[in-house]
């Protein structure tokens, strides 16, 4: 294997294929790390970030951290936020078409997308950072452009992505729309001239069709450097939201915290690998001093040294159920209608997503309330006041304060 150089240690760290990458290469074209060693120029690294929701969570952070790591060794991370690609969807991955977002559900999606990744960037030193929106350039994009594009790829190649096969083979529909997503993704590499582009295991065909386009327009083709997508704190799936075993970049401190803090111990390592620059030779040995640190490292840098600390404590207080606790999300108690049985007030706050949760929850013990087990479902609550600053808990990394 190929020694990396210290100063390229970070680009380099838990990824896990750069194709081409012939590593006996001595040319700039073959071989990434003659590329930066080589090179007269700041390179240009490629990441593309749909917005078709409206929360990252630190899976997606993987890249951007890479991104970051590019841009601390000198060269420029190249930002396009697909507010186009988009309102398409990728289909990698998916067993059936995805809905079409609107042109605004994917505007209000964008808005909150830098903010999230802000933390993570160098947003202040000149040349660093190109912000770019790919509706710049295949909004305008005329039949005689999309013929060209079309032609460049044959329907056998499509049907040999992920996904795809598999739908057609079952009669699932697979849309000519779809077939043009990763003409588009690939079409972003010419517009921005990328040099290297960025993506979990599960973009590697996209990745390969900007080589592929940047070749036909008579351009150098793109390095891709493919990195791990992040099983979530289940430690069984891939990190998302609708699976509900994600950790989420605008949690709050507490939150983030105890979620973080319960990470599977099969995955710190990888975890501190892939989220922090924390040497792994210099870990804690026990499993459980590695999971606080871990939850530590990484509420720090999206929320401060002081919130970090602010947010273990916090959740010491809460599991010994005792001491108060500061940085516990709010919940307000207006719209839920008194009198209230234990199940239901549970099911109405973001700790359930439904009441007959909330009652399997209750009955399997898991429900506090001020550090006090809630044994019965239908305990009943007569008024709000009764409840106002009392801290609800489900599990030991679920919880909010009831307020007014």
């Amino acid at each position: 294997m190929t020694q990396i150089p210290d100063e390229f240690q970070w680009i380099y760290r838990g990824v896990i294929e750069v194709f081409p990458d012939q590593p006996d290469a001595d040319n700039a074209q073959d071989n990434l790390l003659v590329r930066l060693q080589t090179c007269d120029r700041p390179l240009r690294i490629k990441l593309g970030i749909d917005p078709t929701g409206a929360e990252i969570h630190v899976g997606h952070s993987i890249p951007v951290r890479k991104l970051r790591a590019f841009q601390d060794a000198g060269h420029t991370a190249v930002l396009i936020i697909g507010d186009f690609t988009a309102r398409i969807g990728d289909p990698t991955g998916k067993s059936e078409v995805r809905k079409q977002l609107t042109e605004a559900e994917v505007k209000a999606n964008a808005e909150t997308y830098l903010e999230q990744v802000r933390p993570i960037l160098d947003f202040d030193t000149p040349g660093r950072l190109e912000v770019r929106y790919n509706s710049e350039w295949l909004s305008g994009l005329d039949l005689s452009k999309i013929l060209e594009l079309f032609a460049t790829m044959t329907v056998g190649q499509m049907l040999a992505k992920e996904g795809f096969a598999e739908r057609y083979e079952k009669g699932t529909p697979v849309f000519l729309h779809e077939f043009f997503y990763p003409l588009m993704q690939g079409y972003d590499s010419v517009a921005v001239s990328a040099d290297v582009e960025l993506g979990g295991t599960d973009q590697k065909f996209n990745i390969a069709v900007g080589r592929d386009l940047q070749r036909h327009f008579g351009l150098q083709p793109q390095f891709g450097m493919v990195l791990p997508l992040l099983l979530g704190t289940d430690g069984v799936q891939k990190m998302s939201k609708s699976l509900g075993n994600y950790v989420g970049l605008q949690e709050d401190p507490l939150t983030m915290y105890s979620k973080l803090e319960k990470t599977p111990d099969s995955l710190v390592e990888q975890y501190f690998e892939l989220l922090t620059r924390l040497p792994l030779e210099t870990l804690p040995e026990t499993p459980r001093d590695r999971q606080k640190l871990l939850a530590l490292e990484i509420t720090r840098q999206f929320h401060g040294e002081a919130a970090a600390q602010q947010a273990q404590q916090d959740a010491i207080n809460l599991v010994q159920g005792g001491g108060e606790a500061e940085g516990v999300p709010e919940f307000s108690l207006a719209e839920v209608n008194f009198p209230a049985k234990a199940f239901y007030l549970l099911g109405t706050t973001p700790l359930c997503a439904s009441s007959s949760e909330a009652r399997r929850q209750i009955q399997g013990g898991a429900v506090r309330l001020e550090g006090d087990r809630i044994a019965d479902p239908n305990l009943t609550f007569d008024a709000p006041s009764d409840l106002y600053g009392k801290v609800l808990q489900v599990g030991k990394k679920k919880f909010v304060r009831l307020v007014e």
